[in-house]
């Protein structure tokens, strides 16, 4: 059963991982073999995708945190639980970007991505509203 924790858990790791893509994308940019290639290519092509996937990874973990931590002061609903699936899928956007930079796959992960995490912030918004447990 997905609850809050589940979210605060997945957060952690998914900021941690895309942390350490993070220094993967500075060693390219700074110290591999054809660096000057990739900051000429900076804003631009796969390493602008790059860049996208590390911030956005970065991102949506911090937001599946805090939605674990909002969801961890509410009560146990079938509301909450479905809130916290989709935070935890909008962190399908990410791993899209880096699919399409990697393998080709074409944004069908990106964009339901977004729209998860997107109706997730939402629904996050109108049921910490409602809910009696927040003052």
């Amino acid at each position: 059963m997905l609850t809050g924790k589940t979210n605060v858990v997945t957060g952690f790791a998914f900021l941690a991982l895309f942390m350490l893509y993070g220094f993967v994308l500075i060693f390219l940019r700074d110290f591999a073999p054809g660096k000057e290639q990739l900051i000429a290519d900076y804003a631009v092509g796969t390493h602008f995708e790059s860049r996208l996937a590390h911030v956005h990874g970065n991102l949506f973990a911090l937001i599946n945190i805090a939605v674990g931590l909002a969801l961890s002061r509410a009560p146990d609903t079938r509301t909450g639980r479905w809130i916290s699936a989709l935070a935890l899928l909008g962190l399908l956007m990410p791993l899209g970007i880096l699919a399409e930079v990697l393998f080709g796959v074409p944004p069908v992960l990106v964009v339901a991505g977004g729209i998860s995490m997107v109706a997730a912030m939402i629904w996050t918004a109108a049921y910490v509203w409602q809910t009696e447990t927040f003052h």
